[in-house]
């Protein structure tokens, strides 16, 4: 295995990490819908950096989804999938609302569509390049 692919695999083991917090998270009699949310879009972003890395790019410091999709897209233009399925809506969930300034609370709904979509996200990266343990 190259070191990029360790590197990347150092990734998607944090990318499993947040998602394993966030749906365990989801399970509890009062789920933290916010904090459910920022785990899933970083679960994502991670999963997309991965990729970039595993493939010898840079992941860029930003948490910006479009942005790290948009690099994905460059290398397979098959990643357009995910922007059809509107992954780039968690892209707030890894900023904005991490702050009482914007202070806003995902409902139960929108939380289990930010879990869908990280999964999805998930399942499409690990058929490109295989399951990551």
């Amino acid at each position: 295995m190259s070191s990029q692919q360790e590197t990347a695999n150092l990734w998607f083991k944090k990318a499993q990490n947040d998602l394993k917090t966030g749906k365990d998270e989801f399970k509890t009699e009062n789920p933290a819908t916010d904090t459910i949310c920022f785990h899933m879009q970083q679960a994502v972003e991670k999963y997309l950096k991965g990729y970039l890395v595993y493939f010898e790019q840079e992941a860029e410091k930003t948490h910006n989804i479009s942005r790290i999709l948009a690099k994905c897209i460059s290398i397979d233009s098959s990643f357009s999938e995910l922007t059809d399925a509107g992954i780039e809506i968690l892209t707030p969930y890894g900023t904005v609302i991490r702050y009482p300034d914007d202070f806003y609370m995902p409902d139960i709904t929108e939380t289990k569509e930010a879990i869908h979509l990280a999964e999805k996200v998930v399942s499409f990266i690990e058929k490109k390049i295989g399951k990551r343990e």
